[in-house]
């Protein structure tokens, strides 16, 4: 792909990005009322003390005009004032007066959210449509271009490609070692566009926050000057992000995929699948959670063949939220341990990793050599093969050649690095790398 086309789809992204969620120019606009955004504007001006217009703006991602209606609201209502900063600072700074002080209070009192405008949830279920996972086709030769330097079997590329964009759930299961992880993250890279992720979400008054800075990341030019966010054409209360990958292990807990309430700080928090919306979701080492699978499979048993999600908030509120990411489990268990045959017949696609030819071997010890500036020496990987794995029936997985590749390298330098690798070198790495059944027997006698 030449630079000529690739700046061409980045001004077609951009345009398409604008037109989905434009610039408010009035509270009209933001889908908002105007006491629900006096009520946001007083307790940032009573967490700051005083503030100007551009503050504000920055604070609460909305332009000019809209703050300037809102400010009037204020006015009008004799909660806000101006003050006098001397001559110097001719830019005006507002302040509370003390109805405006007790009305924040007020406000603090429902919720203690001090971010920027949230968008209502109506908006936010458009804009993720508009945006969705599935909407992006992977093709074979952008999914083999990807893979290009990863060793790995052609008919798993040929399923791991169209279940991507099936837009059902993917189970990837198969002994430990044999790169489940590796490539499912690797998959990541497929999906190259960006995607805009609201700061939060008003729900019938109350105020959700989603945007996730461990999860979300932003677009290389708002990374290095987020005031950018304040001068393009698209909705502040937006950032543009890569596409957000969420990754679980045996973290996982079923409070994990509900809306969280901090009663100190009196804020609603995303649940992870809400924070993944438009990305993929991943579910490492299924099965060794602190949710059983079954709890996990049934909270998604709807979210998973609706593409929605019903999310509880205080007071019994229910709503319903997108379900749009991709969906992938990875497990070293066999899928029928974890579920019964009709839940997994509604993932769809099962792909099972094994173990590795010796060409594939040689192919990822090369990349490891490579990668450590060890020489490759043909008869050492011979001996790995041969007099190790075959003659102590050691099955070949991806992850050997790294790192008996590099205990054996650890050993060599603290040796003093002289002369080249050798056996012995790898002797050790395995010796230390594997437990030895002699081993296993002391311990048991012990």
């Amino acid at each position: 792909m030449n630079t000529e086309t690739i700046s061409s789809m980045a001004i077609q992204e951009d345009q398409g990005i604008k037109a989905l969620a434009p610039r408010p120019t009035n509270v009209e606009d933001t889908g908002l009322t105007a006491h629900f955004l006096a009520e946001l504007f007083v307790k940032h001006i009573n967490d700051a003390g005083l503030l100007t217009l551009k503050q504000l703006m920055q604070r609460l991602a909305l332009s000019g005009p809209v703050i300037e209606e809102v400010i009037n609201f204020l006015r009008k209502e004799v909660l806000i004032e101006v003050h006098s900063r001397g001559f110097e600072h001719r830019e005006l700074h507002y302040g509370l007066t003390q109805r405006g002080r007790d009305y924040a209070f007020e406000a603090l009192a429902k919720s203690g959210y001090t971010g920027p405008v949230p968008v209502p949830i109506e908006h936010y279920r458009s804009v993720v449509a508009a945006q969705s996972i599935h909407n992006f086709n992977v093709t074979r030769d952008k999914f083999y271009r990807a893979f290009s330097k990863v060793t790995l079997k052609a008919e798993l590329k040929d399923q791991l490609g169209p279940a991507l964009n099936s837009g059902r759930a993917i189970f990837i299961y198969g002994p430990a070692g044999t790169g489940k992880t590796y490539i499912t993250q690797k998959m990541l890279n497929l999906f190259d566009d960006s995607c805009l992720i609201p700061y939060a979400l008003e729900i019938d008054g109350s105020v959700v926050s989603l945007f996730d800075p461990l999860i979300h990341r932003p677009v290389e030019e708002i990374k290095t000057n987020p005031n950018l966010r304040l001068n393009d054409d698209y909705d502040a209360r937006f950032v543009r992000c890569e596409r957000p990958v969420v990754i679980t292990g045996g973290e996982l807990g079923m409070e994990m995929l509900e809306v969280n309430f901090n009663p100190v700080l009196k804020e609603y928090q995303a649940p992870l699948q809400l924070k993944a919306n438009n990305g993929m979701f991943i579910i490492d080492d299924m099965g060794r959670q602190r949710a059983t699978p079954m709890e996990i499979f049934n909270r998604w048993i709807v979210p998973l063949e609706e593409h929605k999600d019903y999310l509880t908030l205080g007071a019994g509120k229910h709503v319903q939220t997108p379900f749009d990411q991709v969906v992938v489990f990875s497990s070293n268990i066999n899928p029928l341990d974890l579920a019964d045959e009709a839940f997994l017949r509604r993932i769809g696609y099962k792909v099972y990793f094994g173990f590795l030819e010796p060409d594939q071997y040689e192919q990822i010890w090369r990349q490891e050599c490579g990668e450590r500036d060890i020489p490759f020496n043909p008869e050492l990987l011979h001996y790995v093969l041969y007099q190790l794995h075959g003659a102590k029936g050691v099955a070949l997985r991806p992850c050997h050649p790294r790192d008996l590749l590099g205990m054996a390298w650890d050993r060599f330098l603290y040796q003093g690095g002289e002369g080249e690798l050798m056996p012995e070198h790898l002797d050790w790495a395995w010796n230390s790398y594997f437990v030895s059944i002699d081993q296993q027997k002391q311990m048991s006698e012990f």
